[in-house]
């Protein structure tokens, strides 16, 4: 693509910061929901809610821990996509998943330099080649975009979303570092 935004490693970490708070903020509220309606199947993308936040990690685990670190490789690819842990069927065994992939976005986060936002990427399921930069994005706004049907199916249901705005979560954030301070 010749037509990029530009991404500095501070806007990474806070783009990617803002990807978890939303998406535990998510978690929290489908968790409080009654009964099986987390799990409950809905005709969403990947059926339930629950199972949607379960695809939000695989894809940030897959892009994060894998793709920009060059662990591209089929089998490497494959033994991760066969691994159970990223198939959790309880909140216990879903917390244990989530732990691990935001451990790994973290590593991620913590070692990348401007120099690996522009580094070539490549992923045998889709064509063509990628940047680091990209895979930024990518995650970003495919779980924005998984965030929105269950937005949807909360609505239907009467239940509220959680707070999910850029500048209502920065704001927040930046209330909570304060405080700590």
């Amino acid at each position: 693509m010749a037509d990029r935004l530009d991404l500095t490693i501070a806007d990474a970490r806070a783009i990617l910061e803002y990807d978890r708070v939303v998406f535990d903020r998510f978690v929290r509220r489908v968790r409080a929901l009654p009964g099986r309606e987390a799990t409950r199947p809905r005709g969403i993308g990947h059926e339930s809610l629950f199972a949607t936040l379960v695809h939000i990690l695989n894809v940030h685990e897959v892009w994060h821990v894998y793709i920009v670190h060059g662990r591209t490789s089929d089998p490497e690819l494959e033994a991760l996509f066969a691994d159970p842990v990223r198939k959790p069927r309880t909140w216990k065994e879903f917390d244990r998943y989530a732990k691990r992939v935001w451990a790994g976005v973290d590593r991620t986060m913590r070692t990348l330099t401007r120099r690996d936002l522009a580094r070539k990427v490549h992923v045998f399921w889709m064509p063509g080649d990628y940047t680091v930069r990209d895979a930024v994005y990518q995650t970003t706004f495919e779980e924005a975009h998984h965030l929105g049907e269950i937005i949807g199916a909360l609505w239907q249901d009467d239940h509220e979303p959680p707070e999910m705005t850029w500048l209502g979560v920065r704001l927040a954030l930046a209330r909570r570092k304060r405080a700590r301070r």
